[in-house]
């Protein structure tokens, strides 16, 4: 395993995190459950082979991820593990809620102090009208002065201009946690702001490195301009290990397969490691994405469940598969939905909670337009 320096902590973080969000899945009693032993095994061996750092969230696998994580790390493996979770603010209605919270997720993950604690989602308006209201700042540099967490920070799912003004809202923050890889570099935070996070003295997490899965299988097209010495998975990964403001990138694996193979992947990591060539394929493979591209959903599931019955992320797999993969395996998919995009009510729910801004209730007025002969 190859460690980078974790910005101006000091601390030497492995150059792969293990995320808890997308862990092994088995049904039980109807429901999708975590596949306990699964994911205990998958998370060790991480942690056996070098990986230093864990990440979870309040909400993950509807609140068990954190469950899991805490047996994981069991049997002497917290000690050798920085853990990372974070404090759902979209929860909070009240300053005593960001330290019930806090308590309840130290007891889920059975231990007394949390090493990277974050404002989980931060944009615009959350830090406004949540973290600046509740004084969320001054409560989390007392779970910080207290001990029960070691390093504060964000996770972060809006513009530049709003990345900016959150980092310079707060001179205490350690690090931070964007969405990056070679399709990102122009949104959300963008690369930009990256170097301006690393040039604060913040650690850099890197989220989302695969775009929720798309460049690991990514359209034909695309792959046609990475070069074949690499998997798309590692050529997404190395052309964010390349970059020195980059502190480590988190993998949310759901088989021990992908485990094995990102532990192979970061032994080859290093800062500087591409070379011209390759960085102009990234260049050209990003142009051609971008042309074919019809919604950024990165299947995190925030928006889930719709009260109409959608599966939103399933129904823009198969809007975006009309471009990527055709006509007629598009098709296939959205026959395949339990609900068509026409049944959307337009609540909007899902737009308030989602990290990419999504125009949710108008796309779904293009898909149906778009599938309106398949749905007949």
């Amino acid at each position: 395993m190859n460690y980078r320096t974790f910005g101006s902590t000091g601390q030497k973080v492995s150059a792969l995190g293990f995320g808890a969000m997308r862990l092994p899945v088995t049904e039980q009693d109807g429901k999708t459950r975590i596949n306990e032993k699964e994911a205990i095994k998958m998370i060790r061996h991480a942690i056996d082979n070098g990986v230093n750092y864990v990440d979870t969230a309040y909400p993950y696998h509807d609140g068990e991820s954190e469950l899991v994580v805490g047996k994981a790390l069991k049997d002497g493996y917290r000690e050798k593990t920085f853990l990372a979770t974070k404090s759902p603010v979209w929860e909070i209605r009240s300053a005593d809620d960001f330290d019930r919270i806090l308590d309840e997720q130290l007891s889920k993950l059975q231990t007394d102090h949390i090493d990277f604690y974050l404002l989980h989602a931060l944009d615009n308006y959350r830090f406004d009208n949540i973290v600046l209201k509740y004084d969320l700042l001054a409560k989390i540099r007392k779970a910080k002065e207290s001990g029960k967490i070691r390093s504060m920070g964000f996770s972060f799912h809006d513009n530049n201009t709003a990345f900016h003004k959150i980092i310079d809202g707060c001179p205490d923050w350690d690090f931070c946690q964007i969405q990056m890889n070679y399709i990102d570099t122009n949104h959300q935070a963008q690369l930009e702001g990256l170097e301006y996070a690393a040039k604060k003295g913040l650690g850099v997490v890197i989220m989302e490195p695969l775009l929720g899965g798309k460049l690991a299988n990514p359209p034909e097209n695309v792959k046609k301009e990475l070069f074949s010495d690499k998997t798309p998975v590692e050529h997404a990964l190395d052309f964010l290990w390349n970059r020195p403001e980059v502190s480590l990138i988190l993998s949310g694996m759901s088989t021990f397969q992908q485990v094995e193979d990102n532990l192979s992947y970061a032994s080859r990591s290093g800062i500087g490691m591409l070379s011209e060539e390759e960085l102009s394929m990234f260049t050209q493979a990003k142009h051609i994405f971008d042309t074919m591209a019809l919604v950024s959903c990165t299947k995190c599931r925030y928006c889930m469940p719709c009260p109409a019955g959608l599966d939103i992320p399933a129904t823009f797999e198969a809007f975006n598969t009309t471009v990527s993969k055709g006509k007629k395996k598009a098709e296939e998919l959205y026959k395949a939905l339990p609900v068509s995009a026409d049944f959307c009510r337009k609540c909007k729910k899902c737009e308030k909670v989602c990290p990419q801004h999504i125009e949710i209730s108008k796309t779904m007025e293009q898909v149906a337009e778009k599938f309106k002969e398949t749905a007949k």
